[in-house]
């Protein structure tokens, strides 16, 4: 057990100095999280650190890094979650406009599979309007004008 808890520990230093900390705001890091979920099997991969750990103790560490991330996300402010979003979106290479209608399509993908109900309808509402927001206040994301 104690074995584990240092394995885990280690992972999540690593993972958080390496791959989440130069990342800016969390919906960049909930983004990158959700990139390593495997869709076919819905675990978790990272090549690099699954060459140090195993890929066991990665899949288990990221999903629930993934979990945590999300509900410190939904802990914060709208306003926040707006400016963290609005950030996000304009570090993409495709752009605020094609960003926020991919990530619209996107937005069940980040959700953690074990996420109670009542946070996932939340972070759908948070989105939803988010999106909308972000659309309105910038015309030319609007998609059907």
């Amino acid at each position: 057990m104690q074995e584990q808890l240092r394995i885990h520990r280690q992972i999540l230093y690593d993972l958080a100095l390496h791959y989440l900390e130069p990342l800016n705001g969390s919906f960049s890091r909930l983004a990158y999280l959700t990139s390593l979920k495997q869709p076919s099997s819905q675990t978790y991969a990272h090549d690099r650190l699954a060459a140090v750990y195993g890929p066991e103790p990665i899949n288990e560490t990221l999903t629930k890094c993934h979990e945590e991330l999300f509900e410190r996300l939904l802990e914060m402010p709208l306003a926040q979650q707006e400016e963290e979003l609005r950030q996000f979106f304009g570090t993409l290479p495709e752009g605020k406009q094609e960003g926020i209608e991919i990530y619209k399509k996107r937005i069940e993908d980040w959700i953690p599979l074990k996420a109670p109900d009542y946070l996932k309808e939340l972070f759908r509402s948070n989105l939803s309007v988010l999106l909308a927001l972000l659309r309105e206040r910038n015309p030319k994301a609007r998609s059907d004008k």
